[in-house]
């Protein structure tokens, strides 16, 4: 009960700043924008998001939905205070999973739920999020910001990604031509991606360094950043090889589960991938983590990308022509390996990592 001396409360008495959430939606409005297509005008403010397949260009298309979160990679850019490119993590999680079923991302949506809301912070995170659509070429047409004071303390903050992508019916990945004898193109990540974090940070704790050090395997930028640099947004690289070329037959996001849990994913029980490790370009950051947290090769491939962030399959055919449009699309390209019948388990290894 209140009494007449008893000031009424408010919402932001309550911990929940709606004026803070009408200032973000006015900063953020301009880079939805500019990431506008064809079948969407990204513009904001709406109930809903709206897209239009037909103005895309598709004609007999199969939608294809797909939704993920950073993980615990946040907490390093919520300690760090570092929020800019966190958000292109988000959209990349997302849009390499429609990519590999030979999908093109239409449309992204994403859920920012923090404890208290800045401002400022959150404008940051959703540039992050509009670069990646802009890299991955589709609209961010929507999205929510939750305040939940009580839920997250004020600080952190939680995000996850929702995007629909779609391709024209026949054109699914993967193929049902896959057969012993096809090739495994590996592509180079760009760091760590957003996967494995909980270990990355069990091991930086044990290493006894502050995310403001100098990176022990790169001197030249700090802890923290190295260890947040984005994932790499393989979509329009890959969607050019598959207009251009009949030869990808499946495609493999390596992200939780590394090389071990998601090749298989894409292959059919009679077959297994036959991979070298000797070909994999492992990253600087790897070998630390390997070192100072005393990982064995095995947790390491099961649990990082190890450097190869996506692997197509291709026809023995192709392989060369495939491998020429996509590094001329900016990525490196390193044969891999070969599938070969299965004869136990589903992915099998030869050499080490160069760790």
């Amino acid at each position: 009960m209140t009494s007449e001396t008893t000031p009424p409360l408010t919402y932001r008495d309550a911990g929940v700043d709606i004026d803070a959430g009408n200032d973000l939606v006015q900063r953020i409005k301009p880079l939805v924008r500019s990431t506008a297509r064809p079948g969407a005008d990204a513009e904001i403010g709406g109930f809903g998001g709206l897209f239009d397949l037909k103005a895309a260009g598709f004609t007999d298309p199969i939608l294809v939905a797909a939704n993920d979160g950073v993980g615990t990679k946040l907490k390093i850019a919520i300690d760090a205070g570092r929020h800019d490119t966190i958000g292109i993590d988000l959209v990349a999680m997302c849009v390499n999973d429609l990519v590999v079923q030979g999908a093109e991302p239409l449309f992204f949506l994403d859920y920012f739920a923090t404890g208290r809301l800045d401002a400022a912070q959150g404008a940051a995170i959703v540039a992050g999020i509009a670069e990646g659509c802009r890299q991955a070429g589709c609209a961010l047409i929507g999205g929510e910001t939750a305040e939940m004071p009580g839920l997250y303390a004020e600080k952190d903050y939680d995000l996850a990604g929702f995007a629909v992508g779609a391709v024209d019916r026949g054109r699914l990945l993967p193929s049902q031509t896959l057969e012993s004898g096809d090739m495994l193109l590996g592509l180079a990540a760009s760091g760590v991606h957003s996967n494995g974090y909980s270990l990355v940070r069990r091991i930086v704790e044990r290493s006894g360094a502050a995310w403001d050090d100098a990176a022990p395997f790169d001197a030249t930028q700090s802890l923290a950043e190295a260890l947040l640099a984005p994932t790499r947004i393989y979509v329009k690289p890959l969607l050019g090889a598959l207009k251009a070329s009949g030869g990808i037959k499946a495609l493999a996001h390596i992200t939780g589960g590394g090389f071990t849990e998601n090749i298989p994913r894409v292959l059919p029980e009679r077959l297994r991938a036959d991979i070298d490790l000797f070909a994999v370009p492992v990253l600087p950051v790897f070998s630390w983590l390997q070192r100072e947290g005393g990982v064995a090769e095995a947790e390491m491939l099961r649990t990082f990308n190890c450097g190869v962030g996506m692997v197509v399959v291709v026809s023995e055919a192709e392989a060369a022509t495939v491998s020429a449009l996509l590094q001329s699309a900016g990525e490196t390209v390193v044969p891999l390996g070969r599938l070969r019948l299965r004869q136990g388990e589903a992915v099998t290894y030869n050499g080490a990592l160069a760790l």
